[in-house]
């Protein structure tokens, strides 16, 4: 049966402490902080442009540079040609004409004899008979040699360490903690890698302290997401201890976050305020979050006042519903009427702050409105502004939860207290979800009528008599009233409304009526509403099992994953039904999954007995039917097992134990007591067994079973009051033919009926045990044996004492089975041997 009645559980978690720090002052500062762009953090270039590249560049420390020129992507003192943007040479010849004067060499201008050549012109083709221009021209020779120089390799080393923090932030967000910091460790080598280099080039004086923060900060971030705390507290205090590193006194922060995690409370509280002196006043909304940290490890170390001290302040300088409900929690733990009055009042004063839901309605008057309300209906600020209306409703109504039973002298007065209030706020609408909680809590403190009044005062009330019917249907469904529990599951059935908790509240009440098959279609209409409802899940398996239907209820139940596929009650289900569709070994494999998650199952360990009993091993049967009996004495079909088991082992003296224990649990049943008087037979204690025979006969005087057993043993003891028995036997007989005689003789009467009315009390009646209980498989061929052999050898017992008549059946089963076969040892043959009978003797057998 599946509750609707969800209440939440009271686990107060603490308030998020991920304040980490961030390079901009009105950052929302937390631990997973993605860096963009920090392939820009360097130190700044001595002079920049207009026109020039926006990348950072180092300086140079072997001499000074010229800075760029406009324009152009080379260094001015490198020698590269420049090929646009420049002025016009002072020389008379063209740029790009493949002649370069010598170095060190005076040039002299040769004197232009000519504006044009003969058959030249230079609107035509220029001259090239070789085709020169077609190939790409040599570069330089100091272009060759650019990737070797110091501040390149830097260059490229800064772009390698930046692109391996910005994986590491990418595999953080991604859940990927692992990968996040091995690459953090990777940037974190190559920095190191770096700053050596540097040192080497003599450029160690321009290292990028920015880019060494970046590295550090991330470091410490993925070594706290792995919950390496230690390590991540020194690589923090790396940062903070340098002084070069602005802004750093944030990262207390992070270190007050895993001293709390770490359960140091003291340290958690002595970084956070550390880290609240270095903030500024103008940081409102910082300062209130670290306030509010320090409050809730106040709470941690129970230190109520100091917790409400500081969480007074955040609700008069930047009111929020969580710092309301921590005041309330505070306040309850005090016992204070009046301030819990006062915290109640606070958190109901702050503003909501929302605008109105009927923009994202879909029904609009224009076109326009509605194509708006379609594009905005799932967009991130309605999601933002879904998410807060929850964290309100939530906080006020686990505030009311807590205070109502104490606020006032009673319960029910508290919880009107509580009601009125909201009702005078701006959440107006939380009023009836607190009333339907007060029914649930009489339900709680076990108060049904009042439970029931409260919810039936709802009925008129269209928008929450849904949820009130589908309690109402609950109560009445653990009362046993299932009419009444149907009446109240039609009205989810009648207003058709999207509630899968009252579908299957209404399935589970035509369930215990035995509907199944309207019982089936409401659990599936339940899971069109909500497709992973466990309730209706695991209550559709058992209506499909109910039907015959293994193959699709195993479906259902295999429907279930992660945690839920691990619970007792849904790994039994699937080994049930394993077995029952014939996978015995998948079964066993799943009982034995059960056994790791409840070991002292007693039920689960008789199910593997018997699936290893069908398969033919006694020895693992036995083992887990013994164990199944050690955490459960009292299940009888184990018992009886058990001891058919040792009477199959000729191990008499043990099965006798079982035996009378349960002779002890159910001491009119004569099964057991035959069963024991056998045992005392089969050890060879014939007058005890006589005498438990005899009061057998005493208690059940029509046993015809426990009567032949009396006139073997008298027979066989030689004693006087075999004929005593044999009359009785003959009595009780006849009166059975007349039964038999008058029942045949009635119109549509059944012989069988007789017949099993004659043998009750015999030991080969089912014992009721939360149903029929079948014994195994090997102990009923064995009592069809013995009663077999028995007829054959019962006359020829009784007529050798004496005391035989034709007229009396004495022949009779033992309930334990056949005596096991004794090899004789006297002189005599046995019967069956023929010795060769009248066989002639072949003339190859005769001695020559």
């Amino acid at each position: 049966m599946a509750s609707a009645i969800q209440t939440e559980s009271m686990e107060f978690k603490s308030h998020d402490f991920d304040l980490t720090f961030s390079t901009e002052e009105d950052n929302a500062a937390n631990k997973g902080v993605k860096i963009s762009d920090m392939s820009r953090l360097s130190t700044p270039k001595p002079i920049m442009h207009l026109g020039s590249s926006t990348e950072f560049q180092r300086q140079g420390t072997a001499k000074p540079k010229t800075p760029y020129k406009p324009g152009t992507g080379y260094r001015s003192e490198t020698g590269f040609k420049p090929t646009t943007n420049f002025k016009k040479p002072e020389t008379g010849f063209k740029p790009g004409t493949g002649f370069r004067p010598g170095t060190g060499v005076d040039v002299v201008n040769r004197p232009m004899t000519a504006v044009r050549g003969a058959g030249y012109t230079s609107h035509g083709k220029p001259f090239d008979p070789l085709n020169q221009s077609a190939s790409a021209p040599t570069p330089p020779l100091e272009l060759m040699q650019r990737d070797d120089s110091p501040e390149e390799k830097i260059r490229q080393q800064e772009a390698k360490i930046m692109q391996l923090v910005e994986e590491s932030c990418t595999a953080n967000c991604m859940g990927d903690n692992r990968k996040a910091l091995s690459k953090a460790k990777d940037a974190s080598n190559k920095e190191r890698s770096l700053i050596r280099m540097q040192e080497q080039s003599g450029l160690g004086d321009h290292h990028n302290i920015d880019l060494t923060y970046a590295v550090l900060f991330n470091l410490g971030n993925q070594y706290a997401a792995n919950e390496l705390y230690v390590e991540a507290i020194n690589t923090y205090q790396m940062i903070v201890k340098n002084r070069m590193f602005s802004n750093a006194h944030r990262l207390k922060i992070n270190m007050g976050n895993i001293y709390f995690k770490q359960g140091h409370y003291q340290l958690a509280v002595k970084m956070f305020r550390m880290a609240l002196d270095q903030v500024p006043s103008s940081q409102k909304n910082l300062r209130i979050k670290i306030m509010h940290n320090i409050a809730m490890v106040f709470i941690r170390m129970g230190q109520w006042e100091e917790a409400v001290s500081n969480l007074e302040y955040i609700m008069s300088e930047q009111a929020c519903h969580r710092a309301g409900l921590h005041l309330v929690v505070c306040c309850r733990a005090l016992e204070d009427r009046e301030r819990m009055r006062t915290s109640f009042s606070l958190l109901l004063s702050v503003p909501l702050e929302l605008e109105d839901e009927e923009k994202y309605n879909l029904e609009q008057d224009s076109p326009e409105d509605t194509l708006i309300a379609s594009a905005i209906q799932n967009d991130d600020l309605h999601n933002y502004e879904i998410q807060k209306r929850k964290d309100a409703e939530y906080s006020i109504l686990t505030a009311a939860k807590l205070i109502a039973p104490l606020v006032e002298d009673t319960f029910s007065e508290g919880y009107d207290w509580c009601v009125a209030a909201i009702k005078n706020s701006e959440y107006a609408g939380l009023a009836s979800d607190l009333e339907i909680n007060k029914a649930v809590m009489f339900l709680k403190q076990k108060q049904l009528p009042e439970a029931i009044e409260t919810l039936k005062a709802f009925e008129k009330d269209s928008i929450i008599a849904i949820n009130a019917a589908i309690n109402l249907s609950f109560i009445y469904y653990l009362q046993g009233d299932y009419e009444s529990a149907l009446r109240y599951g039609e009205v989810v059935k009648k207003t058709d409304a999207n509630s899968a908790e009252g579908y299957v509240n209404y399935g589970a009440c035509l369930m215990a009526k035995g509907q199944l098959e309207e019982a089936i279609r409401s659990f599936q209409k339940a899971l069109e509403f909500d497709g992973t409802h466990f309730e209706a899940i695991f209550n559709l398996g058992l209506g499909l099992k109910r039907q015959g239907h293994y193959v699709e209820a195993l479906s259902c139940f295999q429907r279930f994953s992660g945690s839920l596929a691990l619970l007792p009650a849904v790994v039994y289900q699937v080994a049930n039904l394993l077995e029952l569709i014939g996978d015995n070994e998948a079964a066993a494999d799943t009982y034995q999954q059960l056994l790791g998650l409840v070991p002292t199952d007693a039920k689960a360990l008789q199910k593997l007995g018997e699936l290893y009993d069908q398969d033919g091993d006694k020895q693992q049967a036995h083992h887990y039917h013994n164990d199944s009996f050690r955490y459960y004495p009292a299940n009888l079909s184990v018992i009886d097992w058990l001891g058919s088991y040792y009477i199959e082992m000729q191990v008499v003296e043990k099965a006798l134990t079982y035996f009378e224990k349960a002779a002890i649990m159910q001491p009119n049943e004569p099964k057991w007591n035959m069963m024991v008087a056998g045992c005392h037979r089969r050890s060879g204690n014939m007058h005890k067994a006589l005498t438990l025979y005899q009061e057998i006969h005493q208690q059940f005087p029509e046993n015809a079973e426990c009567l032949r057993f009396l006139v073997r043993l008298c027979s066989d003891l030689g004693m006087r009051e075999a004929q005593d028995y044999i009359m009785v036997l003959k009595k009780l007989e006849k009166a059975k033919e007349v039964r038999e005689r008058v029942n045949s003789s009635r119109p549509g009467s059944r012989r069988s009926n007789s017949g099993l009315s004659s043998r009750a009390g015999s030991g080969f009646s089912p014992v009721p045990e939360n149903g029929p209980v079948t014994s195994p498989v090997h102990s009923g061929n064995r009592n069809l044996h013995s009663s077999r052999q028995m007829q054959i050898h019962s006359s020829a017992g009784s007529t050798d004492s004496g005391f035989g008549q034709a007229g009396v059946d004495a022949t009779y089963s033992d309930p334990l089975g056949p005596q096991p076969f004794r090899p004789r040892t006297g002189a005599g043959k046995p019967l069956d041997f023929d010795d060769f009978g009248n066989e002639e003797l072949g003339d190859d057998l005769l001695p020559e």
